[in-house]
């Protein structure tokens, strides 16, 4: 009966350590933090003796060599660092006693399947401040700063609208970064505002993949040197992706 108990306790810190990792990994965290989070985790539920390999695309891990390894893939990525935040909140509080191994799985199920992004117009806001913030911060243009917020937000609702509905990597920045680049020529010509050329800049604040940025020189400093690349990678694609967009939308219309 010991034996029986230790096993499903020990299928549970797996499953619970999965978990934890796939819901920070798919929103945007670094890979120290997951492979922290993971010995945790499996310290304070007894597990010392546990090893784990991250990567962007899986987790592979154990804690009891008689068990074998269980995988875990990473299928999606983006950015909510709420989520990995409250991964965390949930990890101190386990390591506090104040919940249960049970509970705090559970509670990761019910956040990975039902806690939501933050309200599409919270969204629209930031992408409206950050893109109409650029004017007056680098330019003291206080007139373009609604053109800039405006075009901000076209930029995001296109962008949120194609990623939902196509599976392709990229195409949303591409696409949203033509309507970023027509929009701000055409309010340009129609003498609206002083400087196109700001308008693109501002409008394409939302999407230029900071974070990945980020995450890909923490990784590469910190050993990681698979899943740093990995992430320098793909943040360069999509800044690609919105250079060549914005390069499409003044090739017509120039």
């Amino acid at each position: 009966m010991k034996c029986l108990n230790e096993k499903r306790k020990s299928k549970l810190v797996v499953e619970t350590c999965l978990l934890a990792g796939k819901i920070m990994i798919e929103n945007g965290s670094e890979m120290v933090r997951v492979n922290d989070t993971i010995d945790r985790i499996c310290h304070n539920a007894g597990f010392s003796d546990n090893r784990s390999y991250v990567t962007l695309t899986g987790i592979i891990m154990t804690v009891n060599p008689n068990m074998g390894s269980q995988v875990i893939s990473i299928d999606k990525r983006s950015f909510d660092l709420e989520k990995v935040s409250v991964v965390n909140d949930y990890s101190r509080q386990f390591q506090s006693g104040l919940i249960t191994l049970g509970q705090f799985y559970h509670s990761l199920k019910h956040m990975d399947k039902h806690v939501t992004r933050y309200p599409f117009w919270i969204e629209l806001l930031g992408a409206a401040v950050v893109s109409g913030a650029l004017e007056v911060v680098f330019r003291k243009n206080y007139v373009d700063f609604w053109a800039a917020a405006l075009i901000g937000v076209l930029g995001w609702v296109i962008y949120s609208i194609t990623e939902r509905y196509t599976s392709i990597r990229f195409l949303s920045e591409f696409i949203s970064a033509i309507a970023i680049g027509f929009s701000a020529i055409i309010m340009f010509r129609l003498h609206l505002v002083s400087s196109a050329d700001d308008l693109i800049t501002g409008g394409l604040m939302p999407l230029v993949p900071g974070v990945p940025i980020t995450n890909a020189v923490r990784d590469v400093l910190s050993g990681n040197l698979i899943s740093g690349p990995s992430r320098g990678v793909e943040a360069i694609m999509s800044a690609c992706a919105l250079g060549f967009g914005v390069a499409m939308a003044i090739k017509i219309m120039g």
